[in-house]
């Protein structure tokens, strides 16, 4: 009989096979091999338009264009408001960053909607073999992300051939672009490619604060550089780019299991015409 508790799960010896997770989809990096290569940045003196600005600016920049996604520290708001006020200083640093007014991107927003979402994941008897939370990208515009110190994100920027695992850093907001702050910046800065892995030892909580345009809200690139193509063909809404989404990650999930299946179908045809072949005598095979 399955857990019906996350206690009762997470005291489990042997992880249940709904929960196996295919070879090329296990972790490929341990929970606690820290890595320092996501940026973190200080946010003190990012107001002081004669001072630091220019510098905390140009570390935004250029973590979203490597990454699209960094932490921020000093960010010198109450943890319960940071979520609110956060997101939108960083959109300014980003419109800015291309040439727009700094309201530009809160205003493709059209009405900024905010989901917190609270992620307890139990600590795991076999995590080799599983994930917290498989890999994607947040479709939104950007997200906040508190963590514990425990330690469980992973982000890619080669398209899954090496994971890093994001240092757990005290009072730091992660910060991960979405695939709408994506779009609107004509793919300049990188929606951030990430999953979560899990442990034996201990339980691991994050609170994600996504920060969603309208469904109405157009998505297209607000500017295009010079010698650049809009990585989109048409205006679309945010609620059709979010159906495209997740037709297209159903597809591939189905596309996946069907080439499985037919795997699993081949490896058990061979495997019973083998019986047949050395059942004949070698001259009935040489013949």
């Amino acid at each position: 009989m399955a857990p019906s508790t996350l206690t009762a799960l997470a005291e489990e010896k042997t992880l249940q096979a709904s929960f196996v997770r295919d070879e090329d989809e296990r972790p490929k990096v341990a929970y606690n091999q820290f890595s320092n290569d996501i940026p973190v940045i200080s946010l003190a003196g990012i107001d002081d338009v004669d001072g630091k600005r220019g510098e905390i600016c140009k570390k935004i920049v250029e973590a979203c264009e490597d990454w699209g996604v960094f932490q921020v520290v000093d960010h010198g708001v109450d943890t319960k408001l940071v979520s609110e006020m956060t997101p939108c200083k960083l959109l300014e640093v980003l419109s800015e960053a291309m040439g727009l007014e700094k309201e530009a991107l809160t205003k493709a927003c059209v009405d900024m909607d905010q989901k917190v979402v609270v992620n307890f994941y139990p600590k795991c008897p076999q995590p080799d073999l599983t994930l917290g939370l498989k890999r994607h990208t947040d479709p939104g515009t950007i997200t906040l992300l508190l963590q514990d110190q425990v330690g469980g994100l992973q982000a890619t920027r080669d398209n899954g051939k090496t994971w890093i695992t994001v240092q757990p850093v005290e009072g730091a907001f992660v910060v991960n672009l979405g695939d709408h702050g994506h779009y609107l910046s004509n793919g300049r800065f990188k929606n951030a490619d990430h999953q979560a892995v899990v442990n034996s030892n201990c339980s691991r909580l994050s609170i994600a604060t996504f920060q969603n345009p309208a469904p109405d809200a157009t998505v297209y690139p607000l500017k295009i550089r010079e010698g650049e193509k809009p990585i989109l063909e048409e205006p679309i809404t945010f609620a059709e780019m979010y159906r495209r989404k997740m037709s297209k990650d159903l597809e591939l999930a189905r596309l996946k299991k069907l080439a499985k299946e037919q795997q699993q179908l081949k490896e058990k045809e061979a495997e019973n015409e083998k019986p047949k072949l050395e059942a004949k005598p070698l001259e009935e095979i040489l013949a």
